[in-house]
């Protein structure tokens, strides 16, 4: 059933070209369809456009609908274009003319735009959840390793010491402020389109507060041109969010590839989370981290997809739209087995210790010999001069350096990580 048939013949390639994959999309977004319709039918008979048994039976119906989809999921039938159909002739089927209805003061644009703002403020929160969660578990290897030094890297070349502390840590700081995308990405979802109808509003005299309030929208979209605008935009607004959190857990991904090699050695992964070679007897791959970086990378390709699909669009709903669908729909559920992957092999990995004491890292010191020569009172370029002079003519002897009496390390060194200020913020940001 189209809801858009007037009684004339309908092309059928036409129809499964411009239909294309959005009945699987749509299963996605059933329950939060009859989310949005049990408000707007409870609206209308508040405000008198239906009877009140007719809405007490309609609310009724979509309330035992909903308790369907979700103890056993739904197939939308191949006669209806879209969960929108689907829905009207289930009730219509279930409850005659009255089911007919349920599409009073409403199109179909808005009804998948406030499917969208709730499936999306829905998973979002919930990537959120997964995300916070990843944050404590780094946390956690970063108070377990705190005092394991590793060396640091600048253009790849041996740079500076660095700690097991600082690396998770700083990598939990990065998800922490990547929260705050997420919570962008929330906020643009959290907006209700409901009442906006075909773009232009209605003139049936609809309480679009009502609804508002209903569905636990923090506010609505108070034009009807900019709630139709919002579709494109919210969905981009959270590709951009799922984008920032795959950039950092791509670089962990990295990071853990690039450490696990015989040439770093820094760590280790238990056997049962790496695969061998067909001919190579000795090889432990991090396929797990290669194919994590791969998957994370693919999604931040997501918001520019988007953004060429929507860029040259002028105002108004366009058919060009229903195909963000199948981009940001599969994207979620990719996000979130990354997420969970992380959250499985993050605890398993296990940093290597003494790896400073390899000579190849000797210099990696000299920054703190050159700093111990300024707290002697040479200048700083004095004291870069003095020991660069000792590495050329090969006098230079690592040796740890101690801080002068009184001297509190910053906060961000390797002896004061910011750890308890890190988790301080995570628990706020609970």
């Amino acid at each position: 059933m189209n809801l858009w048939d007037k009684g004339t013949s309908v092309d059928a390639l036409m129809q499964e070209f411009t239909v294309g994959n959005d009945r699987a999309m749509d299963a996605r977004l059933a329950r939060w369809d009859v989310v949005g319709s049990i408000a707007h039918v409870s609206m209308l008979a508040e405000v008198g456009l239906l009877g009140k048994e007719e809405g007490e039976l309609l609310v009724h119906e979509l309330s035992a609908i909903l308790r369907e989809i979700d103890e056993h999921g739904i197939v939308i039938d191949e006669q209806a274009e879209d969960i929108h159909s689907h829905i009207e002739a289930e009730l219509t089927a279930r409850l005659g003319d009255v089911g007919k209805k349920i599409h009073i003061a409403r199109s179909r644009n808005d009804q998948v735009l406030v499917d969208l703002k709730l499936f999306l403020r829905h998973e979002l929160r919930t990537a959120r959840r997964g995300v916070h969660e990843l944050v404590g578990m780094l946390l956690e290897q970063a108070d377990a390793y705190r005092n394991v030094l590793l060396p640091g890297y600048t253009h790849y070349q041996v740079a500076m010491p660095s700690s097991f502390g600082l690396w998770f840590g700083g990598h939990a700081e990065a998800l922490l402020e990547d929260l705050r995308v997420l919570d962008m990405a929330i906020d643009a979802a959290n907006a209700n389109p409901l009442g906006s109808a075909a773009g232009y509003g209605s003139s049936f005299p609809i309480d679009r507060e009502l609804t508002t309030r209903a569905l636990n929208f923090e506010r609505m979209h108070i034009t009807s041109t900019f709630a139709q605008a919002s579709r494109g935009r919210t969905e981009r607004l959270a590709a951009i969010a799922l984008a920032q959190v795959a950039s950092s857990m791509a670089r962990v991904a990295t990071d853990v590839v690039l450490f696990m090699s015989q040439s770093f050695g820094f760590v280790t992964l238990p056997d049962a989370l790496t695969t061998g070679s067909s001919i190579m007897p000795h090889k432990k791959n991090p396929d797990v981290f290669e194919v994590l970086r791969a998957r994370c990378n693919r999604l931040q390709s997501l918001p520019v997809e988007i953004g060429f699909m929507t860029s040259n669009l002028p105002s108004g709903y366009h058919r060009d739209m229903q195909f963000i669908k199948d981009r940001i729909i599969p994207a979620i559920d990719e996000f979130a087995l990354c997420v969970r992957i992380m959250q499985h092999v993050v605890p398993q990995i296990t940093p290597t210790l003494n790896i400073m004491d390899d000579p190849r890292y000797r210099y990696a010191y000299s920054v703190d010999h050159v700093h111990a020569l300024v707290m002697q009172g040479h200048t700083f370029r004095d004291a870069y001069r003095m020991v660069a002079q000792q590495i050329a003519d090969g006098t230079f002897e690592p040796r740890n350096v101690t801080l002068p009496p009184n001297t509190t390390p910053h906060i961000g060194s390797i002896e004061e990580p910011g750890l308890s200020l890190l988790r301080e913020r995570w628990k706020q940001a609970l």
